[in-house]
Formats: structure tokens, C-alpha cells, sequence
């Protein structure tokens, strides 16, 4: 009787231990990254309008169930890698904390159910997820190795986020150059990324993926600055643009100063402090740049939704 109530209760352990390992896997500090998603109700007026908000805040479920399923596929495929890494090789599947079988029956669940769940809301966000899908597969299975199309690829990601939120609320005053303005941020991001990981596994980075071999710190600081720049130039056009941006007088520019920040403030981070290499994260852990974040936010809504 001993026997078997020590045999339930470390097979109960191991079920938790997979369970909250599973969790991680999947995460959820990540999902903040659809929170651009909203993007096109904000910026096109409609941020009040209750049921297009209800329908834009599923399809933010849909990306949230389906990234976390390529975030599952991405670190099955990692596994011997990871643990090459003196950060990843700590997480779930790496450690040995999560089951791999586990981990590719949640991954299919997930990627099934954002996809039925997107398509059910409308055919072309369905089709935007599938192209997510499936832009991660090739990602994760080989172009994650190609040298500056792993970065690309990455902002594609967040750009399909953004035309989802746009199918779904049928903009009428979005304008183009916010879809330049999101490209160029989350290459301006990836690229921060890649120079975090150069500089932590220095020799060892290419060990841990090969298209870093092909990167060093003198080409990625000339790529940043390019990128950098042209965010800042794209975001003023933006604001130039008083019809697109339902602010009358060119008012939009009151927010320009807080993406300067936020971009001079995320180069501080990746040049003084070391960081860079968890973008999200970095945005939840850093107070300023949190705070400026939400102040945009809140000036950004300010400007279009309340009467000057």
C-alpha cells in the first residue's frame, strides 16, 4: 500500500512539474506582443466601439493561443541547442522539466484551436493566422538560419498581427505608415536581439544558431542605426498625415517625443546595460521605459478620442 502511494503521489509531482513547465513553455509574459493587435481600432477612431473591441480582443486570444504554440514547436526543434545556452538551456523542455510529448500534443491543440477560433471570427483573419502558422514552421525549421532573413521574418510576424486587427474592425483611416512603423520597430527590436546574443555567447554563438556566425557587433550597430532612424522618420510622416491620423493640425506629432525616447532609452539598454535580449520582458522590467510606453498610450488615445 506504501508502494503505491508513493508511486501516486511522484506521479502527481511529475504531472505538476510538466504541467507548470508547460505553462512557461507557452509564454504567457509573451502575449503582451499582441497587444498590437489594437493598433488599427486606436488609431482608426473606433477604440469605443464595444462590439468591434469585443471582436478585436478575440482575435489578440486567437494570436495569444497560436504563438504559444510556436513557441512550444520552436524550443522542440531547440532542444539540443538551448541547452548549449546559458539562459535557455533552463527552461522546461531543455532542463528535462517538460515532456516533449506533452509539448507537441499542446502545440497542435493550440495551433487547431486559434485557427478554428480566427476563422469562425472572419475567413481573412483565419487566413492571416494560417499565414503565421505557417511563416513560424519555416522559421523555426530553417529560416531562423539564414542570415538577416531571421530578422525579417520575425517582423513579419508582428506586421500580420496588425492587418488582423485591421480585417477585423474594416478601417476606414488607418494609414500605411503605421504598418512601416511596426515593421521597422520589430526589426529594430530583432536586430537588438541578435546583438544581445552575440555578445553574451561571444565565440559559442554560432554553436547555439548559425546565422549568428554570419553577424558581428560593427554590422549590427550600422543595421540598428539604419532601422532606428527610419522609425523615427516613418512615425513623423505618420503624424504629418492629419487625415489618416484623425488629429487635426499635425497635433499627432505631441506623441513623436515619446517614440524618440522609447528608442534611445531601448539603445541605452542594449549598449550600456547589456540587455536587449528579451524584448518583452525588458519592456515589463524597465520602469521608463514602461512608463513612457503608457504615457504615448494615453496621449495617443487623448489626441483622437477626446474633442480639442
Amino acid at each position: 500500500m506504501k508502494g503505491f502511494m508513493s508511486s501516486t503521489a511522484v506521479a502527481t509531482s511529475n504531472l505538476w512539474l510538466n504541467l507548470r513547465g508547460l505553462f512557461k513553455t507557452m509564454r504567457p509574459q509573451q502575449w503582451t506582443k499582441n497587444a498590437i493587435i489594437l493598433a488599427a481600432l486606436v488609431f482608426d477612431g473606433k477604440l469605443l466601439h464595444l462590439p468591434l473591441l469585443g471582436h478585436t480582443l478575440l482575435v489578440v486570444v486567437c494570436f495569444c493561443l497560436a504563438s504559444s504554440s510556436v513557441y512550444l514547436m520552436n524550443d522542440l526543434v531547440d532542444i539540443e541547442k538551448d541547452r548549449l545556452h546559458p539562459r535557455k538551456r533552463l527552461r522546461p523542455l531543455p532542463s528535462g522539466q517538460l515532456e516533449p510529448r506533452l509539448a507537441i500534443v499542446t502545440a497542435a491543440f493550440l495551433a487547431i484551436a486559434s485557427l478554428g477560433l480566427a476563422t469562425w471570427l472572419n475567413p481573412w483573419v483565419g487566413a492571416l493566422t494560417l499565414a503565421y502558422l505557417l511563416q513560424n514552421v519555416a522559421y523555426s525549421f530553417y529560416l531562423k538560419n539564414v542570415v538577416l532573413i531571421d530578422v525579417m521574418i520575425l517582423s513579419l510576424g508582428f506586421l500580420l498581427r496588425v492587418v488582423a486587427g485591421v480585417v477585423i474592425v474594416h478601417v476606414a483611416n488607418f494609414s500605411p505608415w503605421l504598418y512601416v512603423c511596426v515593421t521597422l520597430l520589430a526589426l529594430f527590436l530583432g536586430f537588438g536581439k541578435r546583438r544581445h546574443e552575440i555578445s553574451l555567447l561571444e565565440e559559442g554563438a554560432a554553436r547555439h544558431r548559425s546565422s549568428l556566425e554570419h553577424y558581428n557587433l560593427a554590422l549590427l550597430d550600422q543595421i540598428i542605426g539604419i532601422v532606428t532612424t527610419s522609425t523615427f522618420l516613418a512615425y513623423t510622416f505618420y503624424c504629418f498625415e492629419s487625415n489618416t491620423s484623425l488629429v487635426p493640425d499635425g497635433r499627432m506629432l505631441l506623441t513623436a517625443p515619446f517614440v524618440f525616447y522609447f528608442i534611445v532609452r531601448y539603445l541605452y539598454l542594449i549598449h550600456v546595460k547589456k540587455l536587449g535580449g528579451a524584448p518583452d520582458e525588458l519592456l515589463l522590467q524597465d520602469r521608463p521605459l514602461l512608463v513612457n510606453t503608457l504615457l504615448f498610450a494615453a496621449a495617443v488615445v487623448a489626441l483622437i478620442y477626446i474633442p480639442w
